[in-house]
């Protein structure tokens, strides 16, 4: 048996899941992923297609001026937009501090 890549990497994976569009009620919303990292494109896809949710978003900072990349991926490919993956990347540069809600 070989220890494979996520089951030692991904214990210091700085990834969130968020409902975007939930309610008080857990459960609730459309899940995403967002990651606060960005490697290859078949990293990413890797990752994304072992979360399984709809969407995983990716996002890499540019500047200091709270400017970030973000890029989509479903299990299955990159798409070119994705709007409850960008809302729940929004909230979670938000609630970990990243950015300032101004």
């Amino acid at each position: 048996f070989e220890l494979s890549y996520d089951l030692i990497e991904s214990r210091y994976l700085d990834q969130l899941q968020i409902d975007a569009f939930a309610t008080e009620l857990s459960f609730t919303g459309n899940p995403a992923a967002v990651v606060f990292e960005h490697k290859s494109d078949d990293w990413m896809q890797k990752l994304a297609n072992e979360n399984n949710l709809a969407e995983t978003a990716f996002l890499q900072k540019l500047n200091d001026n709270n400017n970030y990349l973000i890029r989509w991926f479903t299990p299955n490919s990159e798409v070119a937009l994705c709007g409850h993956a960008t809302l729940a990347s929004a909230h979670a540069l938000y609630e970990t501090k990243r950015v300032a809600n101004d």
